[in-house]
């Protein structure tokens, strides 16, 4: 990554969040004109984190810059790297310090939970705390700019291979975001805005892949990234079978028992989530 890519990313105009939600980010972007602060996101794989910090950024105007965080091996590597260059060591610093120095910067730590070694967090300690600096020798006191959120993002549970219990001390940095998958009704909105099919036809992709999410014997999660790939496919001229076969590699016994159960239970009403969802976008100007 290169300093070009400190940039302010496209807002995504069907992004729908949950309002307690976007209450809070609001709150977090007040918060931030005072000082730095930290936001830690979990939830299930492919339910927006990452998408909501990108759209996060976009709305209230800000650069983002994204590190993955597990690539790390040892405290320091975020920073830079020592490099020999006609006999001689130079160090060669990553964007990650002028990324934290870079007032109003989104700073997004993706799977914060997931270092090649625990230790490999141990200088992002002080700069989430009340001091907001790391003294490095190579690169001296580094001061984190006014108005800069750090989000932190993470899937958590056993099921997620490589994953680590995060540090008390490093979570209790954080304010907490916990997200889900949005509720029937909105996804197939989302679907259908954006890839053109009809509202029916988004309405029955969702109808079978709440059923495989929910599927008492051997769940399935599929994300709000894969529905769109399923609708994708489906704008296109695949039918709802071949789309979700594709996308997911199911097992055609698996789904035509889906969808027998789905045909039989046709008219059953869904019990939705009684908080709002909302579009979290800029306002109009």
């Amino acid at each position: 990554m290169k300093a070009k890519d400190i940039v302010i990313p496209e807002q995504d105009p069907f992004f729908y969040v949950e309002s307690d939600t976007l209450r809070v980010l609001e709150r977090v972007e007040k918060i931030s004109k005072k000082h730095p602060v930290n936001v830690l996101i979990s939830g299930r794989q492919g339910c927006g984190k990452s998408s909501i910090v990108r759209q996060f950024a976009a709305v209230f105007n800000r650069p983002l810059a994204t590190f993955q965080i597990g690539i790390l091996s040892e405290p320091g590597q975020l920073y830079g790297e020592h490099v020999l260059k006609d006999g001689e060591t130079s160090y060669r610093p990553y964007l990650f310090p002028e990324a934290i120095q870079t007032p109003n910067c989104v700073i997004h730590l993706e799977e914060i939970n997931r270092p090649e070694h625990p230790k490999a967090l141990n200088m992002l300690f002080s700069l989430l705390a009340e001091d907001r600096q790391v003294w490095m020798d190579e690169l001296g006191l580094l001061n984190v700019a006014e108005g800069v959120v750090f989000f932190a993002t993470m899937n958590e549970g056993e099921e997620y291979i490589g994953t680590e219990s995060m540090d008390p001390a490093l979570r209790d940095r954080f304010y907490t975001v916990l997200m889900d998958y949005i509720p029937r009704d909105v996804e197939a909105e989302v679907l259908a805005k954006k890839t053109g099919i009809s509202r029916a036809t988004a309405q029955e992709i969702i109808g079978i892949i709440n059923r495989l999410r929910d599927h008492s014997d051997s769940p399935i999660d599929v994300s709000t990234r894969t529905s769109l790939m399923i609708a994708e496919m489906v704008a296109f001229g695949a039918s709802v079978r071949e789309a979700i076969i594709y996308s997911l590699q199911i097992n055609k016994e698996h789904l035509e028992s889906i969808l027998l159960t789905l045909h039989l239970e046709k008219g059953a009403v869904d019990v939705q989530n009684a908080n709002k969802y909302l579009l979290f976008v800029k306002p109009n100007e």
